[in-house]
């Protein structure tokens, strides 16, 4: 567990995070530390960012994670965001944040489905 609070773990080659509760900013920051560090110590092509348990997603936060995703894929790791609730999606639009393209899926099953993780049998 990191300095964040926020585990991380791996499943095949992809990291799965999920963030249980509000983000500060402190925390945000220190979560996308240890990701980074994460990534680069496993060498991970994956990155689900679990948020189904936030209620709210500011603006900080929600330019947190596209920074990560940002990040994470200039050292070769796709991210999918997974979870978002209705509530958390619509105020995201509300305030002008789309994500800037960071992928999306309704759950991890899927999000590990979109990254190719998981194989059909």
């Amino acid at each position: 567990m990191s300095a964040s609070g926020i585990p991380v773990i791996r499943i095949r080659n992809t990291l799965l995070s999920a963030i249980q509760g509000d983000l500060s900013d402190q925390v945000a920051e220190a979560f996308q530390q240890h990701l980074l560090t994460r990534i680069e110590a496993t060498g991970a092509s994956g990155v689900l960012l679990d948020i189904s348990a936030l209620e709210i997603v500011d603006t900080y936060v929600a330019r947190v994670l596209v920074d990560t995703a940002k990040m994470a894929r200039l050292m070769g790791a796709r991210t999918v965001l997974v979870g978002m609730r209705p509530e958390v999606a619509a105020t995201l639009i509300n305030m002008g944040n789309g994500l800037d393209g960071l992928e999306t899926a309704l759950n991890v099953d899927d999000g590990l489905d979109h990254l190719g993780t998981l194989r059909s049998g």
